[in-house]
């Protein structure tokens, strides 16, 4: 049986529309936790189930929490902690969903960049942890660690929607974040995030992103 290694996790709040955002390099750009985050994703996604590397970086990351956790045993090929598994808290809005399910219809083009019609949800997303790590519940950890931060910290998550709101055509209020949570899972680990309290959203329906079945599922956590 894997036993769990001791490790620790580090937070990377928004960077901000001003940063500098690029694959993971030594140039210093990145923040270096934002940096070690995409070296987990790029393993993960882009080499692993060869998602397009031009398409890893988005106009999400700039606005988004993530958490990387670290295994701090030394290894060959460097002596500081090694990022091993990664998640990532995207805040309000989300862009319409009909823009991820019918990508290609040439209505989608006039929808606006984001859905401030239904209750506020935050994402959580670019959930990876590397090969020979799994099997330990990381993914589990990761996302339990980044629920209870969320509940914790509405304030800062309704701060964020607002900026977003006051860059856009909004007129009014974007409404307070009430717990709602929201996963595009990848089907093959629809059940563990439904041992995680979430429950599929059928309406939602089944798309393909980079090649993958994704379902929409939801959960709700106490704000406090």
């Amino acid at each position: 049986m894997a036993t769990k290694p001791i490790l620790t996790t580090a937070i990377q709040p928004p960077p901000g529309p001003a940063a500098k955002l690029a694959l993971p390099d030594e140039s210093g750009v990145n923040p270096p936790v934002f940096n070690d985050a995409m070296i987990v994703r790029m393993r993960v996604f882009v080499d692993e189930q060869h998602c397009s590397a031009d398409a890893e970086i988005d106009e999400d990351d700039a606005r988004s929490w993530q958490w990387v956790m670290y295994d701090p045993s030394p290894s060959p090929e460097s002596s500081t902690p090694r990022p091993v598994a990664v998640i990532r808290l995207v805040p309000p809005p989300q862009p319409p969903h009909a823009v991820l399910t019918h990508a290609e219809d040439p209505s989608t083009k006039h929808l606006p960049p984001y859905d401030w019609t239904h209750e506020p949800c935050i994402k959580l997303t670019r959930v990876a942890v590397l090969p020979e790590y799994r099997g330990l519940g990381l993914g589990r950890r990761l996302m339990e660690t980044a629920l209870a931060w969320a509940a914790e910290h509405a304030a800062e998550i309704d701060a964020a929607a607002a900026q977003v709101a006051a860059q856009t055509e909004l007129v009014g209020s974007p409404g307070q974040w009430r717990g709602l949570v929201l996963v595009h899972a990848q089907v093959d680990v629809e059940r563990m995030y439904s041992g995680l309290g979430f429950v599929t959203d059928e309406r939602l329906g089944q798309w393909d992103e980079e090649g993958i079945a994704h379902v929409g599922m939801f959960r709700r956590v106490e704000v406090r």
